[in-house]
């Protein structure tokens, strides 16, 4: 089985690297990372340029010029730009646990997608991971978090690194699984299917409706909440848009669950052209990583 990475990033090169190295030191190493790139400015290649260098990951580059909020298209042409059997979504902003990806393939089910979760991090433990705590594993140790400042509460039961815990975490949570574009997993054939991510969407549920849509199409939700942890790392989201996200919440997603929708109206199929891919210029490195 092939397996992919999808990450979204927007001008975030420090988490992006962050991000990357997350990726670096994963057990299960049979994969590729799409990076889809909203626009970014030079800093962002440069970084991905240097992760080619450093580490043995496997990153293309799908990019797009800044003409706003486009993540809709730049998801789809990354999704276009690969042929992994397998897709695994995040972002550029959200570090995954060592395990993240082995878990994801471990729970993949045919007709099902997984929806994952994340723990949100306050900007001062954000900033204070290093390179080194990632390729260390430090960063996702809730004794080393809860030094640096973090107080999680009930969520600290996902950083236990205990199978029969997540599992039971899993199983007796109250909160419905839903596709979550920093921490969601299926199948390409499914993707392509419902037609990708919908283009008429702005900031907010655009990866919620996909995942209606592929309930519309007969897939089962499956929770990995607990067993597949994400840290995210603190930003600010300035192309919100509160009247753009009202519109995708009570009047897009709600037309797809009334009307059983399962094809994204502006989708993959109406992208104009192929997707702009960022040429390597450099294959993989030797470091140790």
């Amino acid at each position: 089985m092939r397996v992919a990475v999808v990450l979204s990033t927007y001008n975030q090169p420090r988490w992006l690297e962050k991000v990357l190295w997350g990726y670096a030191v994963q057990t299960h190493s049979d994969f590729e990372v799409v990076i889809a790139d909203d626009g970014s400015g030079p800093e962002t290649a440069a970084v991905i340029d240097q992760i080619r260098r450093e580490t043995r990951l496997r990153v293309m580059h799908v990019w797009h010029e800044d003409r706003g909020f486009r993540k809709t298209e730049i998801l789809n042409r990354a999704i276009v730009a690969c042929d992994a059997d397998y897709m695994i979504f995040s972002d550029g902003d959200t570090i995954p646990r060592d395990d993240f990806v082995a878990i994801h393939v471990r729970h993949a089910e045919r007709r099902h997608y997984l929806s994952g979760g994340y723990l949100k991090l306050p900007m001062s433990v954000s900033e204070a991971i290093t390179i080194d705590d990632i390729r260390t594993g430090r960063f996702a140790d809730l004794g080393w978090l809860w030094r640096k400042g973090y107080r999680p509460g009930h969520r600290a039961l996902r950083l236990l690194r205990s199978p029969l815990i997540a599992a039971i975490g899993d199983a007796i949570t109250p909160t419905p699984p839903s596709f979550k574009g920093n921490n969601a997993s299926t199948w390409r054939e499914g993707i392509l299917a419902v037609n990708g991510f919908d283009g008429d969407m702005g900031y907010g549920s655009l990866d919620r409706a996909l995942g209606l849509r592929l309930v519309n199409l007969g897939y089962r939700p499956k929770r990995i909440r607990f067993r597949a942890p994400a840290l995210h790392l603190d930003h600010g989201r300035p192309w919100r848009d509160p009247a753009g996200v009202q519109q995708n919440e009570h009047l897009i997603r709600t037309r797809i669950q009334r009307d059983g929708e399962i094809r994204a109206r502006v989708g993959i199929a109406e992208l104009e052209s192929l997707p702009v891919v960022q040429p390597a210029r450099s294959v993989g490195g030797d470091s140790d990583a």
